[in-house]
């Protein structure tokens, strides 16, 4: 029923025929606060009502976690969904009819995206080919190789591998089939020299379709068969692909963890179909990253029961076990309910990884050691002490500490405080020492990675900025913008100009007409963070096919286009009596003078570099700078005598 495409028509229908606060109060007990409605949200472990409903824009935004969006996110990120499948639960649930047939692609997954697929699919249709059945040298290379690794027989048909031959071919193969140059880059199976030219992107490497949860191929890895760097080459992140939130080999695994209740994580593809093909087949793999949020958030749709992380002997697999540990929150613990996620690790044995420990010691020793994964706290804490030398008082003092930072997530939990008990005995120290230095632990606050890996690690109300969660009086702050340096010092300035960024692109979003009657504004505006200028395009691309969206629908495209997007866009800040009308003019003018500001100020660097200017250059620039500043300051000063500027 997933298969196909559902029309703008269709997706419409859905949204009208199911409103949003009802869909929440069949969750969780909703309240209602003036005109919105307020509840614990369920997509993380609430304990007081955070999340906002707005029943008129048909949003809802939640200031504890910062996820947001329109009625088809929440199912997605509640249940762990692609958008597809969320448009046809809803329709089942409002008992609409709507049509999932095979013909052109409409709607929010946007027809473009759906030619961007055509390629993957028709690209791994290839790849497929011409390792089965190219007489070439390369292709019995390639069949040489998988052979080599077990991965012979049936297993390249179960699993489409394939052989990329390089030189142009699939270039040439998929402009015979009608797909324009730029297609095939915006996919990443092909790529423009500096000439120009269009070339193949994977040459002479086994490739390893990446598939959707659906099974659609959306990207690729490819495995170089000899000597040669890098060994594997993934694709980039495209308007399909975004690696932190895909897992190989889920699409054939997600039927066995929804009947074991358990999903298992592997590292490569090969340990990946390895496992699966020896009869482990819950098992999926990362990307060449860690694992994240999001990965953890759809592995707990499909297995109920537990996530184990299967880690490589060698030593970077026991860095990952270290990254892993980030992952230790409140989610872990009793209290979590039924929101608790059981997130389980182990460690194989004599530097081994999972194929080699298949082919070595059977599927059955591994099956064990998966039954005996500890849960990630034990595993962590058992990391931490075994680092040390408890037969010193030197190594029982270091290991006591360490070991408790493994705990500052969650100190405040009974849970927390069993573990540091444990710890006391293992260490020889008393437990009224330990748990007095459990309690004088700062527990740190996580933001996710919106790329990569799994959580920064940021204090105080650095992370509720980065994060974007906010109380209901404070507009939406960035600490950690895109384009700064990680790690840089962000001034008050700068905070407070990403601040006003995302309070009018917040604006414009819940208030399209607005937005279009200042398409000058997104479009002139020199934005300091490059997600906000990400977002501006894509508002004004929408702008140009929809002019008539409504605020739910423009939030939906632009969330589909960059999945970040949809947290900011749904939250809310006091603008006291204003006008939507109003507040745009005030905060389009406040970025316009930050903007002229900038200018000035580049400006009078390049007139203290006298030596690079002729006598006559440098009058003219001077003049310039003169002009420019008095407009400047003529303008901030109307602008600050504006009923909307902060009273000092």
């Amino acid at each position: 029923m997933a298969d196909g495409f559902i029309s703008d028509e269709d997706i419409q229908k859905v949204r009208e025929a199911n409103d949003i606060v009802a869909v929440f109060s069949e969750r969780v007990p909703v309240k209602q606060r003036g005109r919105d409605f307020w509840c614990c949200c369920p997509i993380h472990s609430d304990k007081n009502p955070s999340c906002k409903i707005d029943p008129a824009l048909q949003l809802w935004h939640c200031f504890g976690c910062g996820e947001g969006g329109d009625i088809f996110a929440f199912i997605m990120k509640a249940d762990g969904l692609t958008f597809r499948e969320s448009v046809v639960k809803l329709a089942e649930r409002a008992h609409v009819s709507i049509s999932l047939g095979s013909g052109k692609p409409t709607g929010a997954d946007g027809s473009y995206k759906a030619r961007l697929k055509a390629v993957c699919k028709e690209a791994a249709d290839f790849y497929h080919l011409q390792l089965m059945r190219s007489a070439s040298d390369g292709a019995a290379k390639a069949r040489a190789y998988l052979s080599g690794r077990s991965l012979g027989g049936q297993i390249p048909k179960t699993w489409n591998l394939g052989y990329a031959p390089g030189g142009g071919t699939l270039v040439r193969h998929l402009t015979q089939k009608g797909f324009s140059a730029k297609e095939m880059i915006d996919a990443n199976v092909a790529v423009s020299g500096r000439d120009n030219k269009v070339r193949d992107r994977f040459y002479e490497r086994v490739m390893f379709p990446i598939c959707d949860v659906q099974g659609e191929p959306i990207a690729f890895g490819g495995r170089i068969m000899g000597q040669g760097q890098p060994k594997y080459l993934n694709s980039q992140e495209t308007p399909i692909f975004h690696k932190s939130t895909v897992l190989y080999g889920l699409h054939l695994a997600k039927s066995a963890m929804a009947s074991t209740g358990v999903a298992i994580v592997v590292e490569g593809y090969t340990d990946a179909i390895a496992l699966s093909e020896a009869g482990v087949k819950n098992v999926v793999a990362t990307l060449g990253t860690a694992l994240t949020m999001q990965h953890i958030r759809t592995l707990s749709s499909h297995a109920k029961n537990k996530i184990v992380y299967l880690f490589d002997g060698d030593e970077a697999g026991q860095r990952a076990a270290d990254r892993a540990l980030s992952f230790i929150d409140s989610s872990m613990t009793p209290e979590a309910g039924r929101k608790r996620i059981d997130l389980c690790a182990v460690t194989l044995p004599d530097d081994l990884d999972p194929a080699d420990f298949v082919s070595q010691r059977g599927v059955e020793e591994l099956r064990a050691l998966i039954d005996g994964a500890k849960p990630l706290l034990s595993y962590g804490i058992e990391r931490r002490l075994s680092a040390h030398d408890l037969s010193r008082a030197e190594g029982r003092a270091a290991a006591v500490a360490e070991a408790l930072q493994v705990l500052a997530p969650i100190k405040d939990s009974l849970l927390a405080k069993d573990y540091a008990i444990q710890i006391a005995s293992r260490t020889r120290t008393r437990e009224e020492d330990v748990l007095a230095q459990l309690a004088r632990l700062k527990a740190p606050r996580f933001v996710e990675n919106r790329d990569l890996d799994s959580k920064k690690q940021v204090k105080g109300n650095e992370a509720n900025q980065a994060s974007g969660a906010m109380t209901e009086s404070q507009a939406p702050v960035r600490a950690s913008a895109q384009g700064v340096r990680e790690g840089a010092q962000v001034s008050a300035s700068e905070i407070n100009r990403r601040r006003f960024e995302r309070q009018l692109l917040c604006l414009f979003a819940q208030n399209p007409t607005v937005a279009l009657a200042s398409c000058s504004t997104l479009a002139q505006t020199k934005w300091h963070d490059a997600l906000h200028g990400r977002i501006a395009d894509a508002m004004l691309e929408y702008f140009t096919e929809h002019p008539d969206c409504k605020a739910a629908q423009l939030i939906s495209a632009i969330q589909n286009e960059i999945p970040e997007a949809g947290n900011m866009l749904t939250a809310s800040f006091e603008t006291s009596d204003a006008t939507p009308e109003s507040l745009a003019a005030f905060l389009s003018e406040e970025l316009a003078i930050g903007d002229l500001d900038d200018t000035v100020a580049e400006l009078r660097a390049q007139l203290k570099d006298v030596n690079a200017l002729s006598a006559e250059e440098y009058d003219q620039l001077f003049q310039t700078v003169v002009v420019l500043q008095k407009d400047l300051t003529e303008r901030r000063k109307a602008h600050q005598a504006s009923s909307l500027a902060p009273s000092n």
